[in-house]
């Protein structure tokens, strides 16, 4: 039996170990970090919860004898990429990343692209008064001091009651969302821009896709660097990846 740990919290993590769970040959686990309150939780084995640093995770893949690893994590989740890689590498494991392509920006996009959530909140202040904050719960005390802003945040849970909130509104909501209740939500609200994270795929672009019909600008935030490795962009693709690995493995023990 080979074990496979999928490091999840995408749908596409969630989507991979429904496959998998059909492999015969082939057992997986699903780690969840744990920030979401009620997560969606994929079929198969589950944990939820950090490991620990590198340290914390090379000793995970060792008590429960993970034979390959897989970062299906957010584009946005760089500390744990960097923590995989280097845990996989220290165990001498196989390790793939599998994440979505970014969205690319096309005719009638008016992306203001900068490289952090402190760069998005410098460019908000200089030209908004009423601005779309569609980057979830853990960075919004990064605009908490633009006082003089209204902004409209979009999240699965809400704030802890200790964070730093940006004057406006909390929508706790959670994806996909549609182009109609989209084009709704910025009109009532009279949103002038809109920050969002480049996270790519289809269930949060509804946004984009009205922004560019209302002729609004967004702030696209674009995804951090990841460490060097394989990679992967479709589930068919990981599966194919671990196909050949588990054919190896029985040629191997033959």
């Amino acid at each position: 039996m080979m074990r496979v740990l999928i490091l999840g919290g995408t749908g596409e993590a969630a989507q991979l170990a429904a496959k998998v769970a059909n492999i015969q040959g082939i057992e997986a686990i699903t780690s969840l970090a744990g920030r979401t309150r009620e997560p969606s939780v994929p079929l198969g084995n589950l944990r939820i919860g950090g490991f620990g640093g590198v340290t914390g995770l090379v000793n995970y893949l060792h008590q429960m004898k993970i034979d390959v690893l897989i970062d299906a994590s957010h584009p946005f989740a760089n500390q744990i990429a960097f923590n995989a890689a280097e845990a996989a590498m220290q165990v001498k494991i196989p390790r793939l990343k599998l994440i979505r392509p970014p969205w690319k920006q096309v005719n009638g996009d008016r992306w203001i692209e900068v490289d952090s959530i402190k760069a998005a909140a410098a460019v908000v202040e200089n030209q908004s008064k009423r601005v779309f904050l569609s980057i979830g719960r853990q960075e919004i005390g990064a605009f908490a001091h633009l006082q003089q802003i209204w902004f409209l945040m979009r999240m699965i849970d809400p704030p802890e009651a200790q964070a730093l909130v940006p004057p406006g509104k909390v929508l706790c909501d959670r994806g996909p969302f549609h182009i109609h209740n989209e084009r709704e939500i910025l009109i009532h609200h009279q949103i002038d821009t809109i920050v969002s994270k480049n996270s790519g795929g289809d269930a949060t672009y509804a946004k984009i896709i009205v922004a560019r019909e209302l002729n609004l600008p967004v702030i696209m935030v674009n995804r951090p660097l990841l460490p060097p490795g394989e990679q992967v962009t479709e589930i068919d693709e990981a599966l194919v990846w671990l196909y050949s690995l588990l054919g190896n493995r029985c040629n191997n023990s033959q």
